[in-house]
């Protein structure tokens, strides 16, 4: 006997132990009830007609899915045909295969496996109606083991048990196996038919083998089979999975038709590889066509948007999906909030929001979270925390959204209350939520807290490959004006990128220490590692703090022509300051006018500042100019203009500007500082008698004021009383 047929045989023995007695006990009660007249109403039917009428009614109980009565009924369907002498009837093989369709579609695992057990001992176990719907009924349960041993016990040449099999296999992530059935099924020499290719080809994508998925493709081609859309969509999305763009667009091309599966399986096989350009121009291409985009593709695309920047773009294609009447999913939600966060667009926001609501998917933890940092960034904080408060259950993900919220709008004190909330309510922080609140520390000049922080990095053995984090800490220190902290954990790091570079050198540069700054910038070259425009910004700006006005020109177009970076407008705002500084005011100006951008108030403000330090007052007015027609609502502008009228004597225009910000609402905000007091930081404004000790704070101002006159005494008499009558002229109420 054969290894299959042994197994086959003790399957056979185990499933007869499954036969209920209670069979044999319904077929004795039948006939007793048939003895007194119980089925008396039938005895004018014939033996057929009997036959065909329990038959009839076995298949009407399993269509209802009634199960135990289709039971009953084909006991008795049994003991007539036993009592009758055997009748046989194709009838009673519908009726059994109707009763496993139902064990399948209703889960009832032990009364098909009775039913199988019957089957066998009636000698159907291979009956090509059964084997099928075997094969389907233990693929249901997930025992693929006796759907095989059911499959390749019988004697069938048709391809369906066979494809059932694979297709269970794939469906449960077993694609090795489904590869050794088509393999097993090629050996038999049954022919794989359009069914069977599609899950094998899908096998094959998911495991990558992509030898094993040409193979597939040419017994295709060699299979004289008509031509099929699906086993091409197959091929398509196989090669895709196999990074093979090139091959699965070729097969793309060659298609007699194509459908929306055909398109989405080359978009998203571009997408995969980030080739975005691509994705954009077949997705105008399948507009062009008559196939319905579904929300799946527009969701790719605008996933593709966002990633390269396109945030515009993104929301725009959002905007379209609505318009076209499509119901938005949770992914272009998300997408869409994203979108939202970085343009700064709360109007749309607040509607996608409403999608989400009508979707019932607002309370779903992704698009929550989502939702909270899209109202943070949007500075409405207020929403943010009443969304964060309406969770019952809070993630790690949903704190830190919370947290890099407060820390956007530099909310240091709210932050530093929740992260502490946060502990006690038993979340333990992961990395993001370190790497949120670290910057905020440096913001602050809170460097305890950033020190706590580096200590319980340092214990959480979890952190140690979290380059985010090491980073966060370099800046925090660099920040802070630590240098020397900072570069010694910039030099214990095993593993350092642009980053981490980046945030040392603007440390430098930001204290003076220019040439330290460019030494660093060197060595990261010789390093190879990749020099992005924020790394520009931060040597750009060393170079204009430390007045290395030549390096930074040659620096400036090495961006362009060794880089090839194509210089920002955060680029030529460097540029115009380095300038300004070192008080080429000509050239600071032939930067604001040649370069590709709308200058911006901060960079009229920055060529306003050094023209006022260099008493250019030609170039200062025209700057002034400029900047008072943007009518920006910072008082620190207005300020910088009147100082500047002031050193010039114009006291005409001193007094228009205070008009002028007055007619706009805007108010020069008070100075504030904060002094650490050992338990923590106390602020102080300008002109603030409500703190406690006042009345000692102020004497001892004063008298640094007269210690810093004395040091300062070289400075010019008129340069001081110009201040002063500024000062005057902007307190006076006009």
């Amino acid at each position: 006997m054969s290894p299959s047929s042994l197994n086959l045989f003790r399957t056979r023995l185990e499933i007869q132990r499954c036969i209920p007695s209670k069979w044999k006990r319904t077929a004795t009660k039948l006939e007793e009830r048939e003895t007194s007249g119980y089925v008396s109403g039938f005895s004018y039917m014939s033996d057929e007609s009997m036959v065909d009428y329990l038959v009839a009614s076995v298949r009407e109980s399993a269509r209802r899915g009634d199960i135990c009565e289709g039971f009953r009924t084909y006991a008795q369907l049994q003991h007539h045909l036993l009592s009758c002498g055997g009748v046989s009837c194709e009838g009673v093989v519908h009726a059994i295969s109707s009763l496993f369709s139902a064990c399948t579609g209703f889960k009832a695992l032990r009364q098909g496996q009775q039913l199988h057990a019957n089957v066998i001992c009636a000698g159907l176990g291979r009956h090509p109606i059964f084997v099928p719907k075997l094969v389907t009924f233990y693929s249901k349960f997930d025992l693929l083991s006796s759907a095989h041993l059911v499959t390749e016990t019988s004697n069938i040449l048709h391809p369906l048990p066979w494809n059932l099999l694979i297709s269970g296999y794939v469906r449960n992530g077993m694609c090795d196996k489904a590869v050794s059935v088509y393999r097993q099924m090629a050996k038999r020499g049954i022919r794989p038919d359009n069914f069977t290719f599609p899950s094998v080809l899908k096998a094959c994508g998911d495991l990558a083998d992509l030898d094993f998925g040409r193979e597939v493709h040419r017994a295709i081609y060699s299979s004289g089979l008509e031509w099929s859309l699906y086993v091409h969509n197959a091929l398509v999305a196989m090669y895709g999975r196999c990074g093979e763009v090139s091959a699965s667009r070729e097969v793309f091309d060659q298609m007699v038709e194509r459908d929306a599966v055909s398109w989405n399986s080359m978009i998203s096989c571009y997408a995969s590889k980030g080739m975005w350009q691509e994705v954009f121009q077949l997705f105008e291409d399948m507009k062009l066509s008559s196939v319905e985009i579904q929300i799946e593709t527009w969701n790719i695309v605008a996933g593709g948007c966002s990633r390269l920047g396109n945030f515009k773009g993104a929301l725009e294609l959002i905007c379209q999906v609505r318009n076209s009447g499509l119901c938005l999913d949770s992914m272009a939600i998300l997408t869409g909030l994203g979108a939202c966060s970085h343009l700064g667009v709360i109007n749309s926001g607040k509607e996608l929001h409403g999608y989400a609501i009508r979707g019932y998917c607002d309370m779903l933890d992704n698009v929550r979270n989502s939702l909270i940092t899209m109202y943070a960034r949007c500075k409405d904080i207020r929403h943010a925390y009443i969304l964060f408060q309406s969770g019952e259950v809070k993630s790690v993900i949903t704190w830190n959204s919370m947290l890099s919220g407060y820390t956007h709008l530099d909310m240091s004190e709210d932050a530093s209350l929740l992260f502490r909330r946060m502990l006690l309510s038993g979340i333990e922080p992961n990395y993001v939520t370190i790497a949120s609140i670290l910057p905020l520390c440096a913001r602050v000049a809170n460097l305890q807290h950033g020190k706590e922080f580096h200590c319980y990095i340092v214990r959480k053995e979890k952190f140690k490959d979290y380059l985010l984090l090491w980073n966060s800490l370099v800046d925090m220190y660099a920040r802070s004006g630590k240098l020397n902290a900072a570069k010694r954990l910039f030099d214990s790091l095993t593993t350092k990128d642009e980053v981490t570079y980046t945030s040392l050198i603007a440390g430098y540069g930001m204290h003076g220490e220019g040439l330290t700054a460019l030494d660093l910038f060197e060595e990261m070259e010789k390093q190879y590692i990749k020099v992005d425009h924020i790394t520009m910004v931060a040597v750009l700006s060393a170079c204009s703090h430390a007045g290395l006005v030549k390096k930074g020109q040659f620096l400036f177009e090495k961006m362009q022509t060794v880089y090839g970076i194509a210089p920002r407008p955060e680029h030529f705002d460097c540029m115009i300051d380095m300038y300004g500084r070192a008080g080429l005011l000509s050239k600071a100006r032939d930067i604001i006018i040649s370069m590709p951008f709308k200058p911006s108030a901060a960079m009229w403000a920055t060529l306003l500042g050094a023209c006022r330090i260099h008493g250019n007052m030609w170039i200062g007015e025209w700057a002034a100019e400029n900047l008072l027609e943007m009518r920006p609502q910072n008082s620190g502008y207005y300020v910088l203009i009147a100082n500047m009228y002031a050193a010039s004597g114009n006291w005409d225009k001193l007094a228009e500007v205070r008009v002028l910000m007055r007619d706009l609402g805007v108010k020069k905000d008070a100075g504030c500082t904060w002094v650490d007091v050992g338990s923590g930081f106390s602020s102080f404004s300008a002109g603030d008698t409500s703190n406690s000790q006042s009345d000692e704070i102020y004497p001892l101002l004063d008298g640094l004021a007269n210690v810093m006159k004395h040091v300062h005494y070289a400075a010019s008499e008129r340069s001081s009383s110009d201040d002063e009558m500024s000062e005057r002229i902007m307190n006076c109420n006009i």
